[in-house]
């Protein structure tokens, strides 16, 4: 068995094809089933962000494993095969589980260090652990992938400061237009990179902020954190309208296709000189040809880049120390990962002595009389079950922790042959 992560990301593809490949959550569960249906997959889990989209599997054959979920995202995304695979990117065990920890610890984020992604990852492992689409190994490894996140988080300094998406957004339209709070800003879509929105440009200074939103209880429930602030509620058949009155325009909703075009623009009066539109969504919410439009400056995910550069500098030390960090998570993860050849004889070895346990056990209080017995068999029982415990804790600790692989594999085999103990038979 191996563990591969076959993907793309901001750094290896563009958003055009970055939101082909998208999967909502909404359809995270047929897609961990359809990747379990392949032969030679046994565990599978998904990161999708607007940013990247990461498979992460445990394969019986590497090879055709691989093939498999490369042959998946084809037809998901409907993109030739020899087109995908200019933009993917493949890594194998410890490799793969390298990336999941940087990608946790915010080191392979558009914006390094940014904490979103840390949540993104539970989410992964919460939602393949409600579909049965992972089993040991994965379920270690996303463990171990949030414990890392957070050791880098609590023991470096990278997420001081460290702006997400959302902030790069608002950075990017303060960049442009100076003074934001005397401009009318409008946010489609109510969720959480919405509410960052929010935030970001109240510490801007923006004083005129709208939200449109098909669920206008999700709307209200949005403006309700920010008590103090005079947001505005809309609703879909608002957008327009709203759009067509503002200055600076956010959009961040799952729509899967555009809602934002030329016609649709071309059909209402433009209130401002100009009409900014930053588009943070994958799949894209802004069509490209708003970009015909003399009067409408559009920009997406993509465009954040050259704000976040400005930012990224600082951060770099700081992701140098956490480096050092992951390197011992790594390392824990491949410790727990070569003691797993020691289950099989381990197992065997607790069964044989537990059998013994309990002959001698059934012995000893037939001797001991009925009345002794009944009265005294609990205490007995744990005494014996204590006694084993504790013979054989320091030699199995002992056992998982060597880290030479041949010198474990003759412990293993010393074991077997001592306590004749037929390991093939029962757990190969």
């Amino acid at each position: 068995m191996n563990i591969a992560v076959v993907g793309l990301s901001h750094k290896t593809a563009p958003v055009e094809i970055r939101e082909k490949l998208s999967i909502p959550e909404a359809k995270i569960e047929s897609a961990l089933t359809h990747l379990k249906g392949y032969p030679h997959i046994q565990e599978v889990a998904i990161i999708s962000t607007c940013n990247r989209l990461e498979i992460y599997a445990v394969v019986t054959d590497t090879e055709k494993g691989v093939v498999e979920i490369t042959q998946f995202l084809a037809e998901i995304g409907h993109i030739p095969l020899n087109v995908l695979r200019r933009y993917l990117f493949t890594l194998l065990h410890q490799d793969a589980v390298r990336h999941l920890l940087r990608v946790s610890a915010g080191l392979e984020s558009l914006v390094l260090g940014e904490g979103q992604i840390l949540a993104q990852v539970k989410n992964t492992h919460k939602l393949a652990q409600k579909y049965n689409s992972i089993s040991q190994l994965l379920d270690r490894l996303f463990k171990q992938a949030m414990t890392a996140g957070k050791r880098v988080r609590t023991e470096t300094s990278i997420g001081t400061g460290a702006v997400s998406i959302s902030s790069a957004a608002v950075e990017l339209a303060h960049a442009k237009v100076a003074d934001l709070s005397s401009k009318k800003i409008a946010i489609i879509g109510a969720g959480k990179m919405s509410r960052l929105l929010v935030t970001h440009l109240l510490a801007k200074g923006s004083q005129q902020i709208a939200i449109v939103n098909r669920s206008q209880r999700r709307a209200q429930e949005l403006a309700c954190e920010f008590p103090n602030v005079p947001i505005q509620l809309y609703g879909l058949e608002e957008m327009m309208a709203t759009v067509a009155a503002s200055d600076i325009v956010f959009t961040s909703t799952g729509a899967t296709e555009p809602i934002l075009t030329k016609n649709l623009l071309t059909e209402v009066t433009i209130a401002a000189n100009s009409l900014m539109l930053i588009d943070i969504s994958v799949p894209r919410n802004v069509h490209t040809d708003v970009k015909e439009l003399a009067q409408v400056q559009a920009f997406n995910v993509d465009d954040l880049k050259a704000v976040v550069a400005a930012n990224q500098e600082s951060r770099r030390q700081m992701a140098r120390e956490a480096e050092a960090l992951l390197e011992q998570e790594v390392e824990a993860f491949e410790l727990w990962w070569r003691s797993l050849d020691t289950v099989p004889t381990i197992s065997c070895l607790r069964s044989k002595i537990e059998d013994i346990r309990e002959q001698e056990l059934e012995k000893a209080l037939s001797r001991l009389g009925t009345e002794f017995a009944e009265k005294h068999q609990e205490v007995i029982e744990a005494m014996t079950r204590g006694i084993v415990n504790k013979i054989l804790h320091e030699p199995m600790v002992q056992l998982r922790a060597q880290q030479d692989i041949e010198a474990r594999k003759r412990c293993l085999q010393s074991l077997q042959m001592l306590f004749n103990l037929s390991v093939g038979e029962e757990y190969s």
